[in-house]
């Protein structure tokens, strides 16, 4: 009887293991929460430093009387926010941003955001040293801006606005948004056409900041 009573538990209790064993040995780790993975944009330590890059090849700046106002003359200053900067550290006061930058206000889910993304990217690699691009990544979740981040190669500084704070001071709702600000801090053009490509963007950095974008 005892031995009847072994051949059938025995062959449960083994069934039992195996599925136990097996299932922990089976699943795959789940990947890291966008939180605990790496970064892909710059932090947003040099964005109170004036660009003074003068390598050869870099976007040139035409001289201007320093004091004095940019090619359009006039202009609104940046509002008056502190925005949090998406690879932590101290909030960044949007008026501390030193100029010549170029803002782009930007979310995941806009699809004229994804597809000029890259042409600013590029923007920032053509003019290091003497224009500044910071990204404002608004209404958007951390984990679809890291994404956007990781697959479309984005690495200049971010900016995150949680609500819609700078768009509400700027009383413009459209996406996305580019400011063009001069080196006294000054809002020179707000465009809001649409996704920006290369050509566009050096025409309007020509135009605007009076700076030459090498091709």
């Amino acid at each position: 009887m005892t031995r009847r009573l072994a051949l059938v538990v025995l062959p449960l209790l083994l069934a039992l293991t195996g599925c136990t064993s097996g299932t922990a040995d089976d699943d795959p780790a789940p990947r890291p929460a966008a939180a605990e993975r790496p970064s892909p944009f710059r932090d947003c330590s040099t964005l109170s430093t004036a660009p003074t890059a003068t390598s050869p090849g870099s976007a040139t700046p035409t001289p201007t009387t320093p004091g004095t106002p940019g090619p359009a003359g006039g202009g609104q200053a940046l509002p008056e926010l502190t925005l949090s900067c998406f690879t932590g550290g101290a909030p960044v006061a949007l008026r501390d941003v030193a100029g010549p930058a170029v803002i782009n206000v930007w979310a995941s889910w806009c699809g004229p955001c994804r597809k000029e993304l890259p042409a600013f990217q590029r923007l920032s690699e053509r003019t290091a040293g003497h224009l500044q691009v910071v990204g404002v990544n608004t209404q958007d979740s951390r984990g679809g801006a890291q994404s956007i981040g990781e697959d479309f190669g984005v690495r200049f500084p971010i900016l995150v606005d949680q609500g819609d704070a700078l768009q509400r001071e700027l009383k413009r709702k459209a996406f996305p948004l580019t400011l063009f600000v001069d080196a006294q801090g000054r809002i020179r053009h707000i465009d809001a056409t649409g996704a920006l490509d290369d050509a566009q963007l050096a025409k309007l950095v020509r135009q605007h900041l009076d700076l030459a974008v090498p091709a």
